[in-house]
């Protein structure tokens, strides 16, 4: 049956944090007790105000269909939101509401991408990116970045990559998997050598806005005016609202990508769930301090997850400012026998831990990065403490 498969799907992976998932569901049906650090799902339940909401619009009939890009009222909602956080300037007709960011990021892809093109993705890089591309079938042109540099692309690195094939950039600030965020000037030296590409197209991926312990306030490349034509940002609900099932993501973009969106959206799926959007109004009227007590109990768990890998002998990090995830180096352990498995490379140690802790974790060459391990810390303060004493109880 393989040979009746397509191309463009055979020369694509699944994706390795749901398929950690799956084996985790799998493992709890055996009826195994298993702490699961593998999944970018917070543990809390949306806001209040939110649900109340999205009950309302149920009682209010918001049942059927609504246009593709989303309703009027929602973009519009999302235009105060980007000029409020971010500084950035859009109108409605620049807005395209989807069904969870991986959709808007294909309907992104497909509007530009052509066969053999090249899209440049600093890693470690969030696991679709590469796959998506390749649905487009083009050329992912990967650069590697360093824990040094905590994981972030140097202009020069940025520059030396760009060829006349070049089409897109994409990457994420707070970054997953590593946490790291790009300050304001970083990405202006970003934004220096883009507008000596004015045809070179920006994903920036802003899904962890929120989640950020910096001092220093989020930034958004769009914000720089000689590249902002060049700029597709980014942003959802599943994070920092903890409404991962609820399937909201969102772009503002030149109007031109953003109709491309729109016709490819009305082939696919039309439009996101009507309620969804409802509750996503209401969400992003809220003033983000509302939901402060979130990002508070993150910060919280990853010092708690800091503090215990500093006891493991092996583990090598840096202090990541955003996202829910810890990057840490874990080559130390490869060519090491532990409990008579010789761990060759980071998909077997992750293996290892899953099996001698029951801890889930996923390998870092999902995000294009061998020598690393992907932590996540959205789980409960007693799961995190718990699954640190199993790994430090096997490890040392």
């Amino acid at each position: 049956m393989k040979n009746r498969l397509s191309d463009r799907l055979q020369n694509i992976s699944y994706s390795q944090t749901i398929a950690m998932s799956a084996k985790v569901r799998e493992l709890k049906n055996k009826g195994y007790d298993i702490i699961n650090l593998s999944l970018g799902e917070p543990d809390f339940l949306p806001p209040n105000f939110i649900l109340n909401d999205a009950k309302k619009a149920i009682d209010e009939g918001f049942h059927y269909y609504t246009p593709v890009s989303g309703y009027l009222e929602l973009r519009k909602v999302i235009c105060d939101k980007f000029y409020r956080d971010n500084n950035l300037k859009y109108t409605p007709s620049q807005i395209v509401v989807s069904t969870g960011a991986k959709q808007a990021i294909m309907n992104v892809l497909l509007s530009l991408l052509n066969k053999n093109d090249e899209v440049i993705i600093p890693s470690p890089y969030w696991v679709s990116y590469l796959q998506m591309v390749k649905i487009c079938e083009s050329n992912p042109v990967v650069v590697p970045t360093n824990m040094k540099n905590n994981f972030k692309i140097y202009p020069e690195q940025l520059e030396k990559a760009i060829t006349d094939k070049t089409k897109l950039f994409i990457f994420s600030t707070p970054c997953n998997p590593t946490g790291s965020i790009y300050s304001y000037k970083e990405l202006r030296n970003l934004a220096e050598i883009f507008k000596k590409f004015p045809k070179i197209m920006i994903i920036s991926d802003e899904i962890y806005e929120h989640i950020s312990y910096s001092s220093e306030k989020h930034s958004s490349i769009a914000i720089f005016p000689d590249i902002y034509n060049q700029v597709i940002t980014l942003n959802g609900l599943s994070k920092a609202f903890s409404m991962t099932g609820w399937r909201i993501g969102y772009i503002g973009a030149p109007e031109w990508i953003a109709k491309s969106c729109d016709k490819i959206q009305g082939q696919m799926t039309s439009c996101t769930n009507s309620i969804a959007q409802r509750a996503a109004i209401t969400a992003l009227k809220a003033n983000p301090n509302k939901i402060e007590y979130m990002i508070k109990e993150f910060k919280k768990r990853r010092n708690i997850v800091l503090d215990m890998m500093k006891e493991i002998k092996g583990f090598q990090f840096n202090k990541p400012n955003g996202s829910f995830y810890i990057f840490p180096k874990i080559s130390y352990f490869f060519g090491k026998k532990l409990y008579k498995k010789i761990i060759k490379n980071s998909d077997d140690f992750s293996d290892f831990l899953l099996e001698k802790t029951k801890v889930a974790t996923v390998s870092g060459s999902a995000f294009g990065n061998n020598e690393c391990l992907r932590i996540s810390y959205a789980s409960s303060e007693d799961k995190i403490i718990e699954a640190f004493t199993r790994i430090k109880k096997v490890l040392i």
